[in-house]
Order: C-alpha cells, then structure tokens, then sequence
C-alpha cells in the first residue's frame, strides 16, 4: 500500500476509534470516569491494591528446547479488578523480558517477586502502579528459556520474539493460554480488548521492535527505549567486533538454570551462526528488524542516549530512517546520557508523556499528543529544545573534504576537494578520547581534519558516512571515524560509571502502592563534566570488508582499497567559536576489538571525503565557515574520560 494511502487509512482509523471510545465511556464509565474521558485524560480511578493478580502460560508453538511438546511462556498480568466486574475491556501495556529473574529491572535492579499461590506481588518498574489505576492491565512475560517460561533464549531470534507475538495473539483470541505451566485448564484473555502496546529498554525493547516488525494485529504501539534494531549491528559494525563475545556468552547469561540444562543444542546453533569472524550469516539476517519495517503497524515512541556505548546509536537511527520511509506515525527523545531510562533522566516528563502517549494510542483520547513536536533533544544537561519533524526538513547532506595541513597528521576540512596523503599506525592502546585530545598535535596514531572556527552555530541532526581510501601494510586493518565538536562545554559525563545520572537516596512516588510493591525510587541527577571536546558521532570497520559490507577478505599489503563506514545518528550543534573536527585512525581502544596484526595505513585524501548532515546542508557549513572565526579551544582538548570497557549484555543497570 502507498505510504499516502497507509497514513489516509490510519488517521481515519484513529478518527473513528475516537468517537467509538467516547461513546462506549460515555454509556459505561463511573462518574469520576467520565471527567477523565472529558479532560482527555486517563485518571487513577481504580483500586491498585485490589487490582487481579493473575499467571498464565502462553502457548508460543515453538518446541525450542525439543521436549517434544510445545514451549510456554509465562505472563504475569495486573489488571484493574472494578472494569470486568462492569462488563468492560481494558488495553494492555505490555513488558516481555530475558531480566524479570536474573539481572534485575531499571536502575534499582527489580526482580519479580511471588506470593505463595504463585502470582506475582512486585512488578519491577512504575508501569504497573501508575496504569493499572488508570484502567490498564500490564503484563511482564518471560521470555523463552527465562524465569517461569520454557524454551530456550535465542538472543533476538524466533524463539525471543514469538514468545512476546504469542501473547499479542492470546490477548486478541488468536492463541491458546493455560492456568499451570503444565496442565490442560485453559485460560482465555476475557477482560481485554486486545488493544496492546508494548514497552522496555534495551533487550526489551528490542523484542518491542522485533515483535511490530512482524506485523502483528493488536499491537497498537510501541516505546523502545535503548533498543536494537539489528543484533548483528550489536555485535559488530561492518566486520570489526564490537565485543569479545557473541551471543552464546549472552544467552546463557540470562537462560533459567534448568534451560542452560536443556538448551545445549540451541547454544550449538547460535555459535555456529554467529562466527566471529563478522561475517553476516542467516542467523544475523533472522535477527534483523529493520527489513522488516515495512509491516510494522504500530505507531513508534523511541528514546536513545545519543552517547550510548552499549545499545549503539546506528541501532536508533537505522530503524528510524526505515520508520519513516514506512509512514509510520512516530516521536522520540534523544538524551545526553549512555545506556539510561528517561525515568532517570527526565523523570517527571517521561511519565506525563508516556501517559499522554498511551492515552492517545490505546483509549483513542485526543489529547493533541499527536499534534505535539516529533522531537525531544537534551541540548545541555537538562535543557531540552523540541523539533517540529526529526531531522529537522531543513537537512541536507554536506560533503566535507579533509585536506593537508602545514604538519603531519594535522589537516584542513572543508568543501573543497584536496590533494595529499596522511599516514597513521593503528595503537590499540588509544581511543577516541586520546585522540580528540591531540587532534592539532601531530602524532603517529591517528589522521585529524579541523575547520576553522565556526562563526555561526553549525547543527547536525541525522546520520552520517565517512568514505576513505587507504592503503595498509598488513593483510588485517580495522578503522575508527569520529565527528569531534572541538570547545569548552559541560556535558552529561556518559563516561562515568553512571553513564549521565548519579543516584540519590530520596524518592518520588509515581502511581499505588501495595506492601509488596512501591511505587516509589531513588532519584536522580545529572552527572555532569566539563569538557573541551565531545565525541558527537562515531562508527568503525574491518576494512577486509571494502566489496562487501557482509563478508570480511585479507587485504593485499600495498594495496589501495576504499570503504565507506557508517557512523551513529546524532543531533548536535557546534556553537560559534567552536570547531568541527574530523578524525580517522585505527583500533578505538573499548569501543572495538584490535586486528590480527599492527597495520600503517596511508588515505588519499583526494578520495575520502565525508557526508555529514547539516540543517541548511552546505551552504550552511559554508556561512559557518566563512571569515576569521576566533577559536576557543586549547592545542590539547580535555574530554570525557576514557570509555570504560562496555558491558556485553544490552543490560538494564539504568
């Protein structure tokens, strides 16, 4: 269907889902009710501590772990009691998680907790405290191969992502539930309508992408918070490994102890599948969500930290692209921080959107948020500027060209093609933060480009590519591209140990609470550094990878070869007096594994060259550029601390 055609249909659908739901709330809501319906607003009318508890294992239709019966998954459901006594249906937001037993949920690491019968008394996280309330069950399911749930985990795969479309099936009457994880009762969705979103960070929402990715009917909308959209774009970016493990070490980090002793077969699999040569194989192509955006039918609410090591940025700005191609209706926040929930950054603000958003999404209230800006971008640390379309319409790529400068290593980038060679040696002892240091020193591990000091404000907003050619010395050669913003700033300090945030001990409570349940955690604030250069975009390869971006070769010693590496999507700007530097060098020390050997690489300038995302394209980089510009920034640039190693699990500790 034309993308045209998808959005007539889609906001007709919402028109009229508008008007139906008023006029069921008008005929069935309480009173106390029916304001919150006139305000266009969901309000805590329910008791939370009387609200139904309940477990039910999903039939997935899978045998994952070959017992030669069916694996179930199980879900855990809280749901407003006072709605099915009154003969009403209530949508479901929904969380399903590898971490509800192993690691723990959100920047206090909640687990699920059990009464005696079995139901579950603490829901990690404030959704369920918050919505329940307000007239919506949340369910938190386990997937596969955790917790309460059969099967095995397959990191992203079938398995992962079945085990949450199932329970989008149950909820809409297309799949087959069961009281007991064994027996024959069944157990049918009665009290819903079916309406579904799903939400989670990291890994959950990952499986939140990957589950609208199949286009499954009910799942009304999704809110990815730090999520992947592609597992291979985890673990590697274009041949260069991202970690010194693959996702064997992960599934078997978060598999219940009775499927690590089941599920031996399925870590065969998933070795075999995933070589660490980097090569794409099926296993990664079944792990790719991004193709499939074309059947997504759920609307979109992304959060990322535009600093985020772990879950990194291509994973955001890819799937989004491919959104957008799509027609899919969509918003984000982009943050300052790393891996962090927007309930640790933006607290109050999150949950006042996301109650608008779900509203708006699952009630079919016109509360405008629709009409609302598409972006959130934290400028500076707790200072939020929005963005009517994300990237701004404005946006237009500019080609910036690196040239030679007046000592070795330390060159000019601008809109003009150049001549010359630069040479460097990859030192995997240094990193990108070393490198933006020295960026007008001359030193051997690293090429630098800078412009002159911008005399307007320079924003770029998207996602950009740097095509180099070079020749190396060794058959193995990996290499870094970074975008440094050359300037004294105070930026979230997403280097640090709590990658933006610093935990406090008091509490706010948001939504009920039980003695079993609090509605109530830490706050926090932003860690904050200052700094004289800000890594604003970065992206890596394995440079055997120049003929194809899936399949890594030897290179020819002596030889020219020439590759383009995709770096993360970001929105920045660079303030007058500032520069915008360039860097090119090898091994970005944490960030990716070395090569196989210590290779020197030449660039022909005249044939590398960058494409960078400017709001006014080049002719605003060449205003920005233009004139005699005072620079503010010293020869050596204090930034962030050097990234710390990067955990490898799309974890939850924020």
């Amino acid at each position: 269907m034309p993308i045209a055609a998808r959005r007539r249909r889609f906001t007709t659908w919402r028109s009229l889902a508008t008007v139906a739901t008023a006029a069921l709330m008008a005929a069935f809501l309480t009173p106390a009710a029916a304001h919150a319906t006139a305000a266009r607003e969901s309000a805590p009318v329910y008791s939370y501590d009387n609200a139904v508890r309940e477990s039910v294992w999903v039939d997935t239709g899978l045998d994952g772990d070959g017992d030669g019966r069916n694996d179930r998954v199980a879900v855990d459901i809280v749901r407003p009691r006072e709605p099915a006594q009154q003969g009403r249906k209530v949508p479901v937001i929904m969380d399903a998680s590898p971490y509800y037993s192993c690691c723990g949920r959100g920047n206090e690491s909640q687990l699920k907790t059990y009464d005696a019968h079995g139901d579950v008394v603490q829901m990690p996280l404030f959704y369920d405290n918050y919505f329940v309330p307000r007239g919506y069950a949340f369910v938190g399911v386990d997937l596969a191969g955790t917790n309460r749930s059969d099967g095995c985990v397959d990191v992203g795969g079938r398995s992962d992502i079945q085990s949450a479309k199932a329970v989008v099936d149950w909820l809409n009457g297309r799949a087959r539930a069961y009281t007991t994880r064994t027996g024959t009762d069944r157990a049918r969705a009665t009290w819903t309508n079916g309406r579904t979103g799903m939400i989670g960070k990291s890994w959950d929402g990952t499986i939140a992408n990957g589950v609208a990715a199949t286009g499954v009917k009910g799942l009304e909308t999704i809110v990815p918070i730090s999520a992947i959209s592609s597992w291979y774009d985890y673990y590697f970016a274009q041949g260069a490994p991202l970690y010194d493990s693959g996702p064997d070490w992960l599934s078997d980090y978060v598999d219940s102890p009775d499927a690590r002793a089941r599920c031996a077969a399925v870590q065969q699999k998933i070795v075999a599948g995933a070589p660490r040569t980097g090569d794409r194989t099926p296993f990664w192509t079944e792990r790719d969500y991004v193709k499939d955006a074309g059947k997504v039918r759920a609307s979109v609410f992304l959060v990322h930290g535009m600093q985020d090591l772990n879950v990194r940025t291509k994973n955001f700005g890819q799937w989004w692209s491919a959104l957008a191609k799509n027609g899919v209706e969509r918003k984000i926040w982009l943050s300052q921080t790393g891996h962090v929930d927007p309930f640790d950054f933006r607290r109050a603000a999150f949950v006042d959107t996301l109650h608008r958003w779900f509203d708006h999404e699952l009630l079919g209230y016109d509360n405008g948020i629709d009409r609302a800006p598409m972006a959130d971008i934290e400028r500076h640390p707790d200072q939020w500027v929005t963005t009517s379309v994300w990237p701004p319409r404005s946006t237009r790529t500019a080609t910036l060209r690196p040239g030679t400068g007046t000592r070795p290593g330390v060159g000019t980038l601008g809109l003009r093609k150049s001549s010359g060679t630069e040479t460097f040696t990859d030192d995997p002892r240094l990193s990108e933060t070393d490198w933006a240091a020295h960026i007008d020193s001359s030193t051997s591990e690293k090429a630098g480009f800078v412009t002159k000091p911008l005399t307007r404000d320079l924003r770029l907003s998207g996602s950009s590519e740097v095509t180099v050619t070079a020749t190396p010395t060794t058959s193995t050669a990996h290499l870094s591209a970074v975008l440094v913003d050359l300037g004294p700033d105070t930026i979230r300090d997403y280097a640090g140990g709590g990658e933006g945030i610093t935990t406090l001990t008091d509490r706010t409570c948001w939504g009920s609470s039980t003695a079993g349940d609090s509605s109530c955690y830490k706050v926090t604030r932003a860690a904050t550094t200052d700094v004289d250069a800000t890594v604003l975009s970065r992206g890596w390869a394995d440079l055997g990878t120049y003929a194809s971006a899936g399949r890594g070769v030897p290179l020819t010693p002596g030889k020219a070869y020439t590759i383009t590496l995709d770096l993360a999507a970001t929105d920045h700007v660079v303030p007058a007096g500032h520069r915008l530097g360039l860097v090119v060098a090898g091994t970005d020390r944490d960030l990716i594994d070395p090569p196989s050997s210590t290779p020197t690489l030449t660039l022909d300038l005249s044939r590398t060259s960058a494409r960078v995302p400017v709001v006014g394209g080049a002719e605003a980089f060449g205003r920005a550029t233009a004139g005699t510009g005072t620079a503010t920034s010293p020869s050596v640039h204090d930034g962030v601390r050097d990234p710390r190693t990067v955990q490898r699990i799309p974890g939850d500790r924020h």
